[in-house]
């Protein structure tokens, strides 16, 4: 007797980071208004570029959406590192101030590093200062890096049970990569990292139950890659044919995977609503 097997395809679900970000957007907005002052947040930014003059602006209306505050610091392209540090050294004493970051990339001529390291680090709600980003490996502080947050914020919205799972992290980047690892062993779990230095990469990912992907890598990871259900999240970018892509190939997972995060659309939005969330953090510190 001859019997036929059927595969039946799996519904991927598409993550919505838009939602995610509007639903904590609401919490923020709650903690903001229950406040005895309306904290103020601002986003440093040198020269014209049209890009990040757009993120400085979208994150200025969203700011006044949740009702915080926001302070303009516009410098010109000229300025000299000696210069901007001393405007931040400023901008840490200003009045009810809950949350400094710089608008990245700085121009070449500027030491990103040592005008990083002037946000006062209770005020480094991007954790990228040296003190800040120290506390945070040491599980010190009550903030973390925005797009970490973010990524967890995602796994933890499909309420997953992480116990006895595979949880694979693609890449070790400053802003992804090692920070989730961090976040995920803070929570009592151990996840497999894996690198350029990693052996048998395919393998490791083919047994995977939960993947979160911060290489930059366009389109790396396609069906043949996966297991069935896996849970992705996918917070890698880069430009392909002058579009933004992450590092999944959304259309080549769509029928495998059970919940894959979008780019754009995914963590991006949700690490913005993260990035309110820890100013609210550091409001509340100081109220």
């Amino acid at each position: 007797m001859n019997f036929l097997v059927y595969k039946i395809k799996m519904q991927t679900k598409i993550i919505d980071g838009k939602k995610i970000r509007d639903e904590i957007l609401v919490e923020v907005k709650k903690g903001v208004a229950s406040l005895p002052f309306q904290p103020i947040f601002c986003d440093v930014l040198v020269g014209e570029d049209l890009v990040s003059k757009q993120y400085v602006d979208m994150k200025n209306r969203m700011a006044r959406t949740v009702g915080i505050g926001f302070k303009d610091a516009s410098f010109p392209i000229t300025i000299t590192t000696e210069a901007l540090i001393k405007e931040i050294k400023n901008l840490n004493r200003v009045p009810k101030i809950c949350g400094i970051i710089v608008q990245l990339p700085l121009p070449s001529s500027l030491d990103m590093q040592a005008i990083l390291d002037t946000i006062d680090s209770r005020l480094d709600v991007d954790c990228l200062g040296a003190v800040a980003s120290d506390k945070f490996y040491k599980n010190e502080r009550s903030l973390g890096f925005p797009t970490a947050l973010a990524c967890l914020a995602i796994l933890d919205s499909i309420r997953l049970d992480l116990k006895d799972k595979k949880i694979v992290v693609l890449g070790q980047g400053e802003l992804v990569g090692k920070p989730v690892a961090a976040l995920l062993r803070f929570r009592g779990f151990f996840p497999e990292v894996i690198t350029r230095a990693t052996k048998e990469k395919e393998t490791i990912i083919k047994q995977a139950d939960v993947i979160i992907s911060g290489m930059g890598n366009g389109k790396f990871i396609t069906g043949q890659m996966i297991k069935d259900g896996v849970v992705i999240i996918d917070a890698g970018t880069s430009e392909s044919n002058s579009a933004i892509v992450g590092d999944v190939d959304l259309e080549s997972v769509k029928d495998i995977a059970s919940f894959v995060s979008p780019v754009p659309g995914g963590v991006g939005p949700v690490t913005v609503a993260m990035l309110f969330k820890n100013i609210l953090t550091v409001a509340k510190n100081i109220s």
